[in-house]
């Protein structure tokens, strides 16, 4: 696998905002994008019944997951808009009754810190441009959602959190699964040693990517900061650590084969991973574009547990060695969501906060580390 590029974040910008979405040759700053923002009438924050959330980003994940579930909230609702693509704007507005005062693009951005109508920007753009964007939210006082992974590298994470705290405002990551009962369960599995002790974790996760075209932005390591791992394999990741409780301590990785070439010249076709606990507990891994996986399993010393699939947004299963796990399926989003803006309300700490991102990110980093140097063992610095 290449070296991670070094290219500078306004080359990556202007990859994702030209290439990414089509705009073409509509420049950001022109009439049609312009929307001013104006203070809204009314009351302040903490009067209000619920918190207004802006997505930044239209693609897929807020098109199909958050939008829909912004429509179920109880503590929030879609109050903006932030997107490069001009075309979607009058749908979204429509659709979801959104005024033409908060409705962004990604030049007039800042200007979100005038409009009382939103408290939250949920950040849902390719990875390597979340940094910009969370500083950028950060800086105009809202509190903000990242999806994960948080960043392409630690120093950007760290960044990102550093903002967020310099200006008063707090940062949540995107992980759903800390809002759902399956995983849920998991956790208390693991760290409540229902069971008794772990004696090993397995957890993996993948999807087939090679039935889409291969110029999707997620096999672009500018702007994804890697493959599978980067997308997929850090719910496994997760997986482990909320399984334990505690961060792993040390790391050996290995890359697989790459069959598919026409997909797989710049990102990881797949990558092996084996954490290590600092009481002697492994979790095996996988991640791979080119296959499908979704598995979160335990061995303990009285018993074992096992969710297949586990990470998916609905259709979990889970069985345990005294039985199947019966909990509902339910909309982790709307949940997720929920929790976030009522912390945010509270001025608390998110249960996935920034800090949670800033430590993944560096199990990541650490993968990556010990793949590039041949399966070296790599000690993990928190």
């Amino acid at each position: 696998m290449e070296k991670k590029n070094d290219k500078p974040k306004k080359e990556q910008r202007r990859r994702f905002i030209k290439g990414a979405f089509g705009i073409g040759g509509i420049m950001l700053g022109s009439p049609m994008l312009s929307f001013m923002s104006a203070p809204a009438a009314g009351a302040g924050r903490k009067q209000k019944e619920k918190l207004g959330i802006a997505l930044v980003g239209l693609g897929n994940y807020s098109t199909n997951q958050l939008a829909p579930a912004l429509q179920e909230t109880k503590n929030c609702y879609l109050a903006g808009i932030v997107t490069g693509t001009p075309s979607k704007i009058d749908d979204w507005t429509k659709k979801y009754d959104i005024p033409q005062k908060n409705v962004y693009n990604y030049e007039n951005f800042d200007e979100i810190a005038n409009n009382d109508d939103i408290d939250i920007v949920y950040v849902v753009l390719p990875n390597a441009i979340h940094p910009e964007f969370v500083i950028r939210a950060a800086k105009a006082k809202k509190n903000v959602i990242c999806e994960k992974p948080m960043a392409t590298n630690v120093e950007d994470a760290q960044k990102m959190l550093d903002a967020c705290n310099e200006n008063g405002v707090r940062l949540a990551i995107g992980y759903r699964l800390h809002f759902e009962p399956f995983n849920k369960r998991v956790m208390e599995f693991g760290q409540q040693q229902v069971f008794g002790k772990v004696k090993s974790i397995t957890a993996n996760n993948s999807s087939d990517m090679t039935s889409n075209k291969p110029n999707i932005w997620r096999l672009d390591k500018e702007l994804a900061g890697g493959g599978p791992l980067m997308d997929l394999g850090i719910y496994a990741v997760q997986g482990a650590v909320y399984t334990m409780g505690k961060p792993p301590v040390a790391v050996t990785a290995a890359y697989g084969e790459v069959t598919k070439p026409l997909y797989f010249h710049d990102v990881e076709q797949s990558i092996h991973w084996e954490l290590e606990f600092e009481d002697g507990v492994k979790a095996q891994s996988n991640s791979s574009y080119a296959e499908e996986q979704n598995e979160l399993s335990a061995e303990a010393e009285n018993g074992w547990w096992k969710l297949s699939p586990a990470y998916a947004y609905e259709g979990k299963k889970g069985e345990t060695s005294e039985g199947k796990m019966d909990y509902p399926n339910i909309y982790e989003q709307v949940k997720q969501m929920d929790s976030q803006a009522a912390s945010f309300r509270k001025n608390e700490k998110s249960i996935v906060p920034g800090e949670m991102g800033v430590r993944d990110m560096k199990i990541l980093m650490a993968i990556y580390e010990s793949a590039d140097a041949g399966g070296k063992r790599v000690e993990i610095q928190y």
